[in-house]
């Protein structure tokens, strides 16, 4: 609030400095933060860069450069969760918007969109992802009904089909998140999900088309969807390298057999796909998929190389710090920042606990704790962190939190 002309001080107990408004801002840009919503009237038009803003709700006749600055304020990007911003429209500025900008008017009305006919639309969008999946049955669940599906997208150039047109889908279901409109189509659309998180490349290859997904569709993946049933014969995952080409010569239907170990090791990977090592497999994967869809790897070799990877996604998986031992080194980091806080120095605690677990677990490596280069490099980036960028020259507090990352890191 700007209270600048609030001359019998009616106003006074709101009145912010400029570094008390920007120390709020920055509190709502923290994603844990409970500050959700900022009401405005004539502020942060400009100058104001928040990417965790998602909505813009317009309650309020604005026209040209003002109404620009407004709407694009939502437009960054921000984690996988957020592909783009929504404006949500009270009092009908899109109905005239062409007029308020001084834009074309034909060329406007391409890209304002009503609600209803985004609903009008969102039939069509998903029966035209159905069509790829003819016939297959979708109450089949685990790696089963996985491979039935894939079976129907066997190339990358049908995967690619599919995920550009499953893109659109999924930012439709996004808008419409809160609509009861998308009760009757819920089944369907978790079931697609399901195939497209199991066919999508483990890599950053293929850009927009295979690209995050919205942040409301997360929450199905999260809550109701697993991506692959782990392989119950956790045997396979142990085979040494004599023991593959034997495993390999029991098996009556070799399609299946490389089917089932590929959907397994896509979901071990995108388990883990903040983690290098995990990275790396991806990489190596899609380099390997490439390779037989060309005709330069026969099929038995293509599972013997996938029983490889899937060893040692393995073992990778043995050495990943469990997430509860992390999460007590975050919550013991927490403790120890938030006694640093005073009403003069105030530090936003969640900032500097997240940069200190982002660093460490780019850094080490496990039994990093026995070598003196693992020590050495932990602490440069604990140093990185409290030093240089948050500026607290205290070395009983560096001590402590390294400790802290000694027994839970």
């Amino acid at each position: 609030m700007d209270t600048n002309n609030d001359k019998s001080d009616r106003y006074k107990a709101y009145r912010r400095s400029r570094d008390e408004e920007a120390k709020l801002l920055d509190f709502f840009r923290e994603p844990t933060s409970p500050l959700k919503i900022v009401i405005v009237t004539a502020k942060l038009l400009t100058g104001f860069d928040a990417p965790i803003l998602q909505v813009m709700y317009l309650d309020k006749p604005m026209k040209d450069h003002n109404l620009l600055q407004a709407i694009c304020r939502t437009n960054r990007t921000y984690d996988e969760g957020k592909t783009h911003g929504l404006i949500v429209d009270y009092i009908g500025i899109f109905d005239n918007v062409a007029k308020a900008l001084e834009f074309d008017e034909a060329g406007m009305n391409k890209v304002i969109t009503n609600i209803e006919e985004v609903k009008n639309k969102f039939p069509e969008l998903i029966a035209k992802c159905l069509e790829y999946f003819i016939g297959v049955d979708r109450t089949i669940d685990g790696w089963e009904g996985l491979m039935a599906a894939q079976e129907c997208i066997p190339t990358n150039d049908d995967k690619d089909s599919f995920g550009a047109d499953y893109r659109v889908l999924n930012r439709v279901w996004n808008s419409l998140s809160h609509d009861p409109f998308l009760a009757p189509y819920k089944f369907d659309y978790q079931w697609l999900t399901r195939v497209y998180e199991s066919v999508k490349p483990t890599t950053d290859i293929g850009g927009l088309v295979w690209a995050a997904l919205g942040a409301k569709t997360m929450e199905l993946v999260h809550e109701n969807l697993i991506v692959g049933d782990v392989h119950e014969d956790e045997e396979i995952l142990e085979l040494d390298a004599e023991l593959i080409d034997e495993y390999i010569e029991k098996q009556k239907d070799i399609k299946k057999t490389t089917m089932k170990v590929e959907i397994d090791l896509v979901a071990r990977i995108q388990a883990h796909s903040k983690d290098p090592r995990f990275i790396k497999l991806g990489e190596k994967l899609e380099e390997l998929r490439d390779r037989h869809e060309r005709g330069l790897i026969a099929s038995v070799e293509f599972l013997r190389r996938l029983l490889v990877l899937a060893r040692e996604a393995r073992q990778a998986e043995k050495e990943v710090v469990p997430e509860q031992e992390i999460d007590k080194g975050k919550a013991a980091l927490t403790e120890l920042f938030n006694g640093l806080k005073t009403d003069k120095t105030p530090i936003i605690v969640e900032r500097i606990v997240t940069d200190i677990d982002s660093i460490v677990k780019i850094v080490r490596f496990d039994g990093w704790q026995n070598t003196t280069a693992g020590q050495k490099e932990v602490k440069k980036a604990l140093r990185s962190v409290i030093w240089n960028k948050y500026k607290i020259h205290d070395n009983d507090v560096f001590n402590k939190a390294y400790n802290y990352i000694e027994e839970y890191y």
